[in-house]
């Protein structure tokens, strides 16, 4: 018997038994999201905001009112686009629930109740061209997501020499739990011993101010302690996760397992939501719940969906162990949304403060970046040493407390005005979309040593924390790891002829 046109009949895929069902097609995944696509993006983008707006209040309904809630529903109908997309955009999927929830929701319902986590000092009208240099970054991030979109990635064809992809090397991997290990070890003990991660982060700051590892005015000492001491255990045991979930050889390799477990449990006294910044923990869980399940486009959907969930209810209580017992103050609030206007999320209204302090100095074109890019410089070589953003925000605004945010739109806008940030936020739209791509076919087609596929998620974590900013202190732990990643790393077509 014959086929349609003449063809012969296809042979049956070896291994398509029972036992071996096919996975879901590109196809189901496509109906599935037809069939959430309207609920889902009502929820976001309509019946959520609607919900706010409804709350008691003493906020004025101006321009900056409406502005919000337009960002609000944009954000809302692009997460909810990366939640139903067929494909595992991790840069992008972030980003937006960061925006969603951060530049959206929380200050929609600022606006709303009419109270903020810091105060307005300027003019309202700052407050508008805040919310609008926020949408002009979004806008730019769309504009550079589409343009990368239309680019294809290069292939390498089949035999030609050059350069393969990153891959960990096996040795280099072991040189790497030992730093681990060591940091680590040398961390807990300089602090006094592993219970003291299990009582709260004003203990170990305390700790850390005792330890002699800082000096006078002057963070890099103890930066570099808590970086060393967290960033090579966590890092360790996302590559040795992707060793195990990926290879079957790994599985059965005992050394491998006790390894893994021996980090894991590292990871846990070390890089514990009791001694740790809710941020760095949210890293934390992101980076291994990507890097455990590299195809699982569910565990994609569910680390959005509840994410939003979760920051709005959960988040604003999270600082529990921020702490000693007699320091807690708990929330007291009479609505879900009180919280949102009450503590954490100042990102909007440090972007108009921002807007306010640019407006009495002006522009610093570059100055900022500088400070940041340059971190490791201690202040005793550079006497001119920018401190934070959101910092020198802070005192000009006259804060006691100067530990405020200073969101990338704001980091941009004080170095570059408009354009510099429109076309910044361009470029991160266009390398987060290619990157997303890089990983998707990283997880699919290469092997378990695979740097992209560990690498990727542990951005998206982080990248809750450098979009939060002050970017100076958020620099320290990425420089950290890239250390790690050229201690590992082997390059070239010799790491992609021995896989690991």
């Amino acid at each position: 018997m014959t086929s349609v046109r003449g063809t012969a009949p296809s042979a049956p895929v070896p291994g398509s038994g029972p036992r071996n069902r096919p996975r879901a097609s590109p196809l189901s995944w496509a109906m599935l999201s037809r069939a959430l696509a309207v609920p889902l993006i009502l929820a976001l983008a309509c019946f959520l905001p609607a919900v706010i707006a409804a709350q008691p209040g003493s906020g004025v309904r101006d321009t900056a009112y409406w502005l919000q809630l337009v960002l609000t529903c944009y954000a809302g109908i692009r997460l909810a686009t990366m939640i139903l997309s067929t494909r595992r955009r991790l840069l992008q999927g972030v980003f937006w629930m960061f925006v969603y929830i951060a530049m959206g929701v929380a200050p929609f319902a600022q606006a709303v109740i009419g109270q903020t986590p810091t105060p307005l000092v300027g003019p309202r009208s700052d407050l508008v061209t805040a919310i609008a240099l926020v949408l002009v970054g979004c806008a730019a991030f769309d504009l550079g997501a589409l343009l990368a979109s239309r680019r294809p990635l290069r292939e390498r064809a089949p035999g030609r020499p050059g350069r393969g992809p990153s891959s960990a090397h096996r040795a280099r991997l072991w040189l790497l739990v030992l730093l681990a290990f060591a940091a680590s070890g040398y961390y807990v003990v300089k602090l006094g011993g592993p219970a003291i991660f299990f009582t709260s982060r004003q203990e170990i700051s305390a700790s850390v101010a005792v330890s002699g590892v800082g000096s006078e005015g002057s963070n890099v000492g103890s930066a570099f302690l808590k970086g060393f001491g967290t960033v090579p255990a966590l890092l360790a045991l996302l590559l040795y996760t992707r060793r195990l979930v990926t290879s079957r050889r790994a599985r059965r390799t005992p050394s491998t397992v006790l390894v893994w477990g021996a980090l894991a449990v590292l990871n846990v006294i070390v890089n514990n939501p009791v001694s740790n910044a809710r941020y760095w923990f949210l890293t934390v869980l992101v980076s291994l719940l990507f890097t455990a399940f590299p195809r699982s486009a569910a565990m994609y959907r569910t680390v959005l969906a509840l994410g939003v969930a979760g920051a709005l209810v959960l988040f604003p209580y999270a600082d529990r162990f921020r702490y000693e017992g007699a320091g807690y103050r708990p929330v007291e609030s009479s609505s879900a949304f009180e919280p949102l206007a009450t503590k954490d999320y100042d990102q909007t209204v440090m972007v108009a403060n921002t807007v306010t302090w640019v407006g009495t100095r002006g522009h610093t074109y570059g100055r900022q970046l500088a400070g940041s890019a340059l971190f490791f410089v201690p202040r005793s070589v550079w006497s001119g040493k920018p401190e934070d953003t959101g910092v020198r925000v802070g005192q000009w605004m006259g804060m006691n407390m100067t530990n405020l945010s200073a969101p990338l739109w704001a980091e941009l806008w004080v170095d570059f005005g408009v354009p510099g940030m429109a076309g910044a936020f361009a470029l991160i739209g266009y390398a987060a979309a290619r990157t997303d791509r890089r990983y998707a076919r990283a997880v699919s087609r290469a092997g378990p040593g695979s740097v992209t596929a560990v690498v990727v998620p542990l951005v998206a974590g982080y990248t809750f924390i450098l979009l939060r900013g002050p970017l100076l202190q958020a620099m320290g732990k990425p420089a950290i790891a890239v250390l790690c990643l050229l201690l590992v790393t082997a390059l070239g077509s010799r790491a992609g002829r021995r896989p690991h």
